[in-house]
């Protein structure tokens, strides 16, 4: 057998369990949640990464899907909701295929079934409006991870690619990540600021996740993980999803991708935009100044070094699919898991190993996350502190 033949009849026991994808955005953007318009039970999409057949040839045995909204968005709440709604829709009109999950035992149910286990992440702290009593209800609604923050920072938290404001994690951000693990909800530290990260690390008593995340040490880029950090996991039980994010895994491709955006926004576009105005833009700065080329090895060097530094109990992938303009080569969409694990098994990944990597952590993580809020629940009530009540009290106490 190939490598690759090799991997799919890994992926086809051990599935993958991607840690973050974009698909309710992008049918959002692109469809205004209309699935007669992308329908994607079929044929594949000019536009998307990801459709049922592709997840099947990709090997996805569970996928978390993003609720995300951007963090200016006018409501964002409400527009939370909205995707929310929209992985709801997808449940329904696809229940053949995805599998309704809040659990790491649906998880395994939704294997055993051949579906693909359909969990929410919300990605960003603007989407709980500061309350409590909404984290409470994203949990209640399915969302069983929140990234801190997203590229901006929230009122307690700090970003990567924001400037620092609290200092990582304020009162109130300390007591957010505490409510989390009483919930039972993973604390995602993908976006945040290396602050943060340790702050939440601090404070968590459940296993952290990076839902689409690489190494800072491989590539410099604000939004990976450093190597002090990682080396934290073991301790905390948590795992760091790779992401595929040529901007985030390719030095040549952040210092690329910072001429790009300059260009953008000298259109008067922002940064993050990929209408299709953005995009012909973007094609014809690329045109000019060809883009360097991320690929399946430049994925897996990330892995290499992570496995080194936080071992592969602590390990998962996050591919950050319809989240992202561009992919590495091998691994345009959700059907290229199997070219990143050939990669691994030509490396000399073994099977047990590459096991972990795919399924085997992220079910760990989220049923000892599962373990640690059942006890929690035993001796502590619902938080109802208030931002005003704690971040405020702290800076009178300072000031006094």
């Amino acid at each position: 057998m190939t490598f690759l033949e090799d991997a799919r009849a890994l992926l086809r026991e051990f599935p993958v369990v991607d840690g973050h994808n974009d698909l309710p955005w992008a049918l959002r953007e692109k469809a205004g949640y209309d699935l007669d318009r992308l329908d994607v039970a079929g044929h594949q999409h000019e536009h998307l990464h990801t459709d049922i057949p592709r997840l099947r040839a990709g090997g996805v045995g569970a996928q978390y899907w993003s609720v995300y909204v951007p963090a200016e968005q006018p409501d964002p709440v409400a527009a939370t909701l909205e995707q929310i709604d929209c992985v709801r829709q997808l449940l329904d009109r696809y229940q053949a295929d995805l599998a309704p999950a809040l659990t790491a035992a649906d998880m395994e149910a939704a294997r055993g079934e051949g579906r693909i286990a359909s969990l929410m992440g919300a990605e960003g702290g603007h989407s709980i409006a500061n309350s409590l009593g909404t984290l409470r209800g994203l949990y209640a609604l399915g969302v069983r991870y929140m990234t801190l923050t997203h590229n901006d920072n929230v009122d307690w938290a700090d970003s990567a690619t924001d400037e620092p404001g609290v200092g990582g994690l304020s009162a109130f951000g300390r007591e957010v990540v505490r409510e989390m693990n009483r919930l039972g909800m993973l604390v995602d530290l993908s976006h945040v600021a290396a602050t943060t990260m340790r702050d939440a690390l601090d404070t968590s008593t459940a296993p952290v996740i990076f839902s689409h995340s690489s190494s800072r040490a491989v590539c410099d880029h604000p939004r990976n993980i450093p190597d002090d950090v990682l080396e934290r996991l073991p301790a905390n039980g948590g795992m760091a999803m790779v992401t595929f994010v040529p901007k985030f895994v390719l030095q040549a491709a952040v210092d690329w991708t910072a001429a790009a955006d300059d260009n953008l926004r000298a259109h008067g576009l922002h940064h993050l935009d990929t209408t299709a105005e953005a995009m012909k833009v973007h094609r014809a700065f690329e045109e000019s100044t060809p883009r360097p080329i991320a690929t399946a090895a430049t994925v897996a060097d990330h892995l290499d070094h992570m496995r080194e530094v936080a071992g592969i109990d602590h390990l998962g992938i996050g591919g950050d699919y319809d989240g992202t303009a561009f992919t590495p080569d091998g691994l345009g969409d959700v059907s290229g898991y199997p070219n990143l694990i050939a990669e691994l098994l030509e490396r000399g990944w073994s099977r047990a190993d590459l096991a972990k990597l795919t399924w085997q952590n992220a079910v760990r993580v989220l049923g000892a996350a599962e373990d640690v809020a059942r006890d929690l629940r035993a001796t502590r009530a619902p938080s109802n502190a208030t931002i005003e009540s704690l971040d405020n009290a702290t800076t009178a106490s300072l000031d006094g």
